[in-house]
């Protein structure tokens, strides 16, 4: 599907629906009228097969305790195999209502109070928050970026910081957000390899894995060195991401290790926690068997909003470093050279009247940059860019 039919068939109004996104804005930004462009969600309704299957099973009207479909895993493994030749048992599967959800157990279940947990930043601000709600010790290592805005992971850093604070715990997001990397299959394998000397558990975050921009291949942590490391490790991901149903509560951690997966069975046991949403499992089944042209044309509005947006923004102002957008609908922009940190927050709300996710948010590696969701129509994308161009302009006269 090319873009053209995509905006076409799929593109909705998400304003006065209970979007967080677009109805949510007086909390975070105290502001309602601006243009959202921060929550990693979209403004595409879900794969039509996900919708029919959905229609099907709410017009049944039953919505007692269920089980997960066979079909669910049959098609999931499927596309992993076939896309990312990623090996997957059903006994490995596990369920949850979330990616983050399931990061806050994991870290409860891999650690213990005052243990200390790791994260690369810049990165998605849940890891954090799930690291001091569960009483952890956030250990940081930052990212290196060079002139282009191209990063890379501080092996050494994160090598001296794991012996210094005896690090338990690595949470790892690839593809990561909100700098757009696919990690190379070597550079996991140096990571990985790091984690397993050092005597670090990893969960490996792998939700954007469908939302590849590029030609670089995605290799899951599962599948690094023929799956050596997967005693060491616990994979979360989620249709959510790619098929824009979040509110639908379904999400998988895989746990190949089956010591690591009992101690999970017992936590879960303890908790009486919820396993995921029939719902979500049937959207989602339906999306895996019939949802990648869907997705083709997801990526390809994704692609053109970003050469658009780069485009405009460095020919009118060559100073912005806009970062390779490799993996995820997340583009990632220093604008420090154009508007002072200190000011940058402002100046995008006030000025620009846009809501974006602000780069501290993801620590201070994030200090001066913007996340801007391109998962929108071009519309949305062709009025933000000029809001922030008239911004600019007039800021700098």
């Amino acid at each position: 599907m090319n873009k053209q039919e995509f905006v076409a068939e799929y593109a909705v109004e998400r304003k006065n629906t209970d979007s967080v996104k677009w109805d949510g804005l007086k909390s975070t930004f105290n502001a309602d009228d601006l243009l959202p462009l921060w929550v990693a969600d979209t403004e595409f309704k879900a794969p039509k097969a996900a919708i029919n299957a959905l229609t099907k099973r709410v017009e049944h009207g039953a919505f007692g305790y269920s089980l997960t479909p066979q079909g669910y895993y049959d098609a999931y493994f499927k596309w992993q195999k076939e896309r990312y030749g990623i090996e997957l048992h059903e006994e490995w599967m596990r369920f949850g209502t979330g990616v983050v959800q399931s990061l806050s157990t994991l870290v409860s279940l891999l650690t213990q109070p005052k243990d200390s947990v790791m994260v690369l930043q810049p990165v998605y601000y849940p890891f954090m928050n799930v690291i001091k709600n569960n009483e952890r010790n956030l250990v940081i290592s930052d990212l290196k970026a060079d002139e282009k805005g191209h990063y890379t992971m501080d092996l050494a850093d994160i090598d001296a910081k794991m012996k210094e604070k005896d690090v338990k715990l690595l949470i790892l997001c690839s593809p990561h957000n909100p700098v757009g990397r696919v990690w190379s299959e070597q550079e996991l394998t140096d990571l990985l390899e790091l984690c397993r000397q050092n005597q670090v558990l990893v969960i490996s975050d792998e939700i954007h894995h469908d939302l590849l921009m590029g030609d670089e291949k995605f290799v899951s942590a599962l599948s690094v060195k023929d799956g050596y490391y997967r005693d060491n490790l616990v994979v979360v991901d989620a249709p959510s991401k790619t098929f824009n149903m979040a509110s639908l509560l379904n999400s998988h951690v895989i746990i190949a290790n089956p010591q690591i997966r009992a101690r999970y069975d017992r936590l879960f046991t303890r908790q009486e926690a919820p396993a995921g949403s029939i719902l979500g499992k049937v959207a989602g089944q339906a999306a895996y068997e019939d949802g990648a042209d869907w997705l083709s044309g997801l990526i390809e509005t994704v692609k053109s909003n970003y050469e658009y947006v780069k485009q405009e923004l460095t020919t009118a102002y060559p100073e912005i470093v806009v970062t390779e957008l490799q993996a995820t609908y997340l583009m990632w922009i220093d604008m420090s050279k154009v508007v002072a940190p200190k000011q940058l927050e402002l100046f995008i709300k006030q000025k620009a009247g846009l809501a974006v996710d602000f780069g501290e948010w993801f620590g201070q590696a994030g200090k001066g940059h913007i996340r801007i969701n391109l998962a929108t129509t071009p519309a949305n994308i062709e009025r933000a860019v000029s809001s922030l161009l008239s911004a600019l302009q007039e800021f700098q006269a």
